[in-house]
């Protein structure tokens, strides 16, 4: 019951909020210009699907290929990382059986 009410008043709270912003004159012609890109947006990708689904593979694949560099520079990172780490714990392991 109470997550029923909590999730009711955000929307009516998002609802009123949204309504009071668009006292604004500014603000209402912005979201005017917003929702006509929207239209013309999605009318674009009713007509032309073949072509949206073109871009949105593209889309995905460039950010599939961002992701992978990113993650070949992590990983490469971790290395050098690692083999700091190894330098210094075999310089102290030395260290530690030249002084015992």
């Amino acid at each position: 019951m109470g997550k029923n009410k909590f999730w009711t008043s955000v929307a009516i709270g998002a609802i009123v909020g949204g309504l009071v912003a668009l006292v604004d004159r500014d603000t209402r012609h912005y979201a005017a210009n917003k929702l006509s890109d929207l239209k013309t947006g999605t009318s674009y990708c009713i007509t032309h699907p073949s072509d949206t689904v073109r871009r949105l593979r593209m889309t995905v694949g460039h950010y599939n290929d961002a992701f992978m560099a990113n993650a070949d520079q992590a990983i490469n990172a971790l290395e050098q990382v690692e083999d700091t780490i190894d330098k210094f714990q075999s310089k102290r392991d030395n260290f530690i059986e030249v002084t015992e």
